[in-house]
């Protein structure tokens, strides 16, 4: 059951998610389950054993990182210093034990007071440090994710149709959402968790090992079960956050889904259906965060476990050789100190892995959208188009597949001249190839073989630039964005130097008919359409399209199903107006409703890919024939 939108499934999971589970009582929890098992296996796959997209993740963060290599290195040496003045704090903890009291009691306060002086101070520096790091690394972290936000959604545009129809677009908003959350996280706590626990781990290690050999020894023991925790903690966080980051991009592919396509949901009673769906995939997220969770638990308890029975060993070796005499009292307060903040860093490296593991995860996917080539990428040495553009278009031996279907080609071998000011009308059955016709010459797609040139030009060395400034496409949906008329017209000249003026804007909607019901609005011309526009109906969002053509002056224009979804009336208006935008312009007509194909000079009906019939409406009416059947069925329709 397809949505109204035509580009999402209401019924089926979609490219995402795949087949439905299966109906019944308790079935939907364990069958989504298993599709995520599935789905983690297929992702593994997709990113080529994992270790290429792993190597592009690494490399990605290089690149972001670079233009910000000077704040980095600050924001180290910040850090460096700030753990400087932490690690000092014992140590003088130590001098005032050892030397500072025995010196007042003998009525000597300076060595006390010294020491004291300068455990505030080293408190006082460090939490100015720190304040400094804090807002560095920040300001940082927030312009790495402006960058690589922007670098997706620009990306996202130059992507091909073919990406974003197997690609759902619910996937894409996760990757812009809920994979830059796990990154937001770690750049927010992660990166300064973890470089901080590194540095008190080697910082406190050699001043453990110079207070006193010995004892050091026994904490360096507890390092081997440490290494091996830590090891597994690795492994297996990984794979559970990389199961969060597929099961969450699901909750929200179903979700846009069963939005976009609500008026459908609705009509056909799919909302029982879409909930128990729905139930089963935030079961299959909620148990792959259980599982994540349930790893860091376990990590830190094992943690805890190793710190406190070393804390506890310390505490009975070192107070046996504070009382015969081998060890200062000092000494042994100052190891027990930095023995306690050495298992603390510990706790952060867990939630360093444990944001680290989930960022890493989201990396990886947004890596691999930002790894996907271009499917009609800019030529490397671009060919001007003649100047002025007549509006030639030729189709060369052109023979193409969908990648997405490539056992069935959809032109064989297609050729086809359209000479500079002519209007073509394609007609045939669905499937024949008259859209993909279309998309081809709007290079939304190559072809596999042959050329589309414009004036002579092969499309593929002309600059995306010049050619939507030569060639316009209006599809069926007329598509409006969020804002006012005039807005949404003026994106006609969207691509030019300065913006076009009030007046140019109001004559291309009077040229096609449309400023009567414009300025009718409740406020004319900044009348706010509303999403995808909704305020007005379909012929009304038709004559915007075509206002937006008047105003771009393209050499050449596409019409694919432009009427077909127009009611009587609205459909002779947009007909009116199709006369004053065709005027002088290369076109080409793709429609079903033969009221519009008999405006075209020629006609081509195409089967399989191939012309089997081409004449001016009129001759193909006279001779019989396919055309001739199908425009007596279209009057035999109205009737």
């Amino acid at each position: 059951m397809s949505t109204d939108t035509g580009t999402e499934t209401v019924a089926g999971r979609g490219a995402e998610t795949g087949p439905e589970p299966a109906t019944g009582p308790g079935a939907d929890v364990e069958t989504w389950r298993g599709i995520a098992a599935e789905d983690d296996e297929a992702d593994e796959i997709d990113r080529t054993t994992g270790l290429r997209m792993q190597r592009r993740a690494r490399l990605l963060v290089g690149e972001l990182l670079r233009p910000h290599r000077r704040a980095v290195v600050l924001a180290a040496v910040l850090l460096v210093a700030e753990n400087l003045a932490m690690l000092a704090g014992p140590l003088l903890v130590a001098t005032a034990i050892d030397q500072g009291v025995p010196a007042a009691l003998a009525g000597r306060p300076g060595p006390l007071a010294w020491s004291i002086a300068g455990y505030a101070a080293t408190g006082i520096a460090g939490a100015a440090l720190r304040s400094a790091f804090t807002l560095l690394s920040g300001r940082v972290g927030q312009d790495l994710l402006l960058d690589l936000r922007r670098r997706v959604f620009a990306h996202g545009q130059r992507l091909s149709l073919d990406f974003h129809e197997s690609y759902t677009s619910g996937r894409l908003i996760s990757r812009l959402t809920s994979d830059m959350d796990s990154l937001t996280d770690l750049l927010e706590k992660g990166f300064e968790g973890l470089f901080g626990a590194v540095l008190s781990l080697v910082g406190i290690t050699v001043l453990l090992v110079w207070l006193d050999p010995a004892l050091a020894a026994v904490v360096l023991c507890g390092f081997v079960p440490l290494l091996v925790l830590t090891r597994w903690f690795q492994r297996s966080s990984r794979a559970s956050y990389r199961r969060t980051r597929s099961t969450v991009a699901r909750l929200i592919v179903h979700f846009v889904e069963s939005m976009n396509g609500i008026r459908a949901v609705q009509a056909f009673r799919r909302e029982r259906r879409n909930d128990e769906i729905m139930d089963g995939l935030t079961t299959a997220h909620r148990d792959a965060n259980t599982a994540a969770f349930l790893t860091v638990a376990w990590y830190i308890a094992g943690v805890r476990l190793v710190g406190n029975v070393t804390l506890a060993l310390i505490l009975l070796i070192g107070g046996l050789r504070v009382l015969d005499g081998t060890l200062a009292l000092g000494a042994l307060t100052a190891f027990l100190l930095y023995l306690r903040r050495l298992y603390d860093p510990m706790d952060d490296l867990a939630q360093f892995f444990n944001s680290y593991q989930s960022a890493a995860a989201a990396l990886e996917k947004i890596a691999s959208v930002l790894d996907t080539p271009a499917g009609v990428p800019e030529p490397a040495r671009p060919v001007p188009l003649p100047f002025p553009v007549r509006g030639e278009l030729e189709f060369d031996r052109v023979s193409f597949a969908y990648r997405r279907a490539a056992e069935r080609t959809v032109l064989p071998e297609f050729s086809l001249r359209i000479p500079a000011g002519q209007t073509v009308a394609l007609v045939g059955a669905t499937g024949a190839g008259k859209s993909t016709l279309a998309k081809l010459a709007a290079r939304f797609y190559d072809p596999v073989s042959g050329a589309v040139r414009l004036d002579g030009v092969d499309l593929r060395d002309i600059t995306d630039e010049a050619l939507r400034s030569a060639l316009v496409m209006i599809t069926q949906e007329a598509f409006l964005f969020a804002g006012s008329v005039a807005d949404n017209i003026a994106m006609g000249r969207s691509g030019d130097v300065g913006s076009p003026r009030r007046a140019e804007i109001v004559a291309a909607a009077d040229a096609v008919g449309a400023r009567e019901f414009i300025e009718a609005l409740p406020d004319g011309f900044d009348t706010d359409v509303r999403k995808r526009g909704g305020r007005l109906s379909a012929g009304q969002r038709q004559l915007v399209s075509l206002a937006r053509v008047v105003l771009a002056d393209p050499a050449v224009v596409l019409l694919d199903e432009a009427t077909s979804s127009l009611d009587i009336p609205s459909e002779r208006a947009v007909q009116a107006a199709l006369e004053t935008v065709l005027a002088g312009r290369t076109s080409m007509i793709i429609a079903h409703r033969l009221s519009t194909v008999l405006i075209a000079d020629r006609v081509l009906v195409v089967a399989d890919g191939r012309v089997v019939q081409d004449g001016s409406p009129e001759e193909l009416l006279r001779g019989g024939g396919e055309f001739a059947d199908l425009h007596e069925a279209w009057r035999a329709s109205l009737a």
